[in-house]
């Protein structure tokens, strides 16, 4: 499958989710992104906003299977990745698969499960599988996790350890909807006699596969590697960064900007592929340094400050 392909499969994909949730287009190509790259997606957004619908849509336009999970303090590691229980009949122990094996996972306030519990996520996230005793078991192909958190509410909470919001390919917020949206959801509760919009598959497993190899084939000049690079750099040459971008945060936003040109139906990334990814990606990888926090200076302003520093490549450079 070439690029333009996908984009006409993945067009489906978009139009499929966005006549059923309510979801501005921007954020709903973001999170394509993330997917079509083989990436997890962490969702910062208030309770009500849709993001339970929203995966569990992308979900079903993929024909992915779907699994949410509920994190509580109380969450041990065995009730997502499954435990080996014994089977009286046979007299021998069998293992039984946790929520974590399926396609597209729903982490819904990840941040209230204790640390021993993330960890265990941390390593389906970065391997796609889990260790259950002396044993690992692979996840399922394609692996996808959406995690959640709420920004505003602290307590009873256990923040994520920086090993895991590096993980995540990308963070965004999908937001409140506009007002001609939040007044749309009011007509379709109204009408209690009409069926909600339901998605239905527009594409297979197989597809979905050959979906996410097609951004490998996408190229990469040599002068948009380096503007990659280069606003990395930026970030921990900035005064007010304790951590700046890692090397994987570099393969990351690389990895993104094809998935993105993809999505554009092009074989190749230019520097508006970079920009339309760069702030989800690298935003939350920063670690500011304690003046810079206290005076709360958001990140966004010095991943934006980075990219204005670097100069874009020409388009005959490419």
């Amino acid at each position: 499958m070439n690029p333009t392909r996908a984009a006409k499969a993945c067009q489906s994909v978009f139009e499929t989710v966005s006549s059923t949730v309510i979801i501005e287009d921007d954020v709903l190509e973001t999170l394509l992104t993330a997917i079509l790259a083989d990436g997890h997606l962490l969702l910062e957004d208030v309770p009500g906003t849709g993001k339970t619908l929203t995966a569990q849509t992308i979900a079903t336009a993929l024909n992915l299977d779907f699994n949410r999970i509920q994190f509580t303090p109380d969450l041990l590691p065995a009730d997502i990745t499954g435990t080996h229980v014994f089977n009286q009949e046979t007299g021998e122990f069998r293992f039984r698969e946790g929520p974590l094996f399926s396609n597209v996972i729903l982490a819904d306030e990840i941040n209230r499960a204790p640390p021993k519990t993330q960890a265990a996520l941390l390593e389906a996230m970065g391997e796609s599988q889990v260790s259950v005793g002396d044993e690992t078991r692979q996840l399922p192909d394609p692996f996808v996790v959406i995690a959640t958190q709420n920004p505003v509410e602290q307590e009873g909470t256990f923040e994520l350890p920086e090993a895991q919001r590096d993980r995540f390919m990308i963070k965004t917020s999908m937001g409140y909807p506009d007002r001609d949206g939040e007044l749309e959801l009011l007509d379709r509760r109204g009408d209690r006699t009409a069926s909600e919009p339901e998605a239905s598959p527009v594409t297979d497993l197989s597809t979905v596969r050959e979906l996410l190899e097609v951004p490998e084939s996408v190229r990469v000049e040599s002068a948009v590697s380096e503007y990659i690079v280069d606003i990395a750099r930026q970030t921990r040459d900035d005064d007010r960064v304790a951590v700046g971008i890692s090397p994987r945060g570099i393969q990351r936003l690389y990895e993104a900007s094809r998935a993105h040109a993809m999505l554009r139906g092009r074989e190749y990334v230019v520097p508006d592929d970079i920009k339309a990814v760069v702030f989800e990606t690298f935003e939350h990888r920063l670690v500011l340094n304690t003046e810079t926090a206290v005076r709360e200076i958001p990140k966004r302003d010095i991943v934006a400050d980075a990219v204005a520093a670097v100069a874009v490549p020409a388009m005959d450079e490419l």
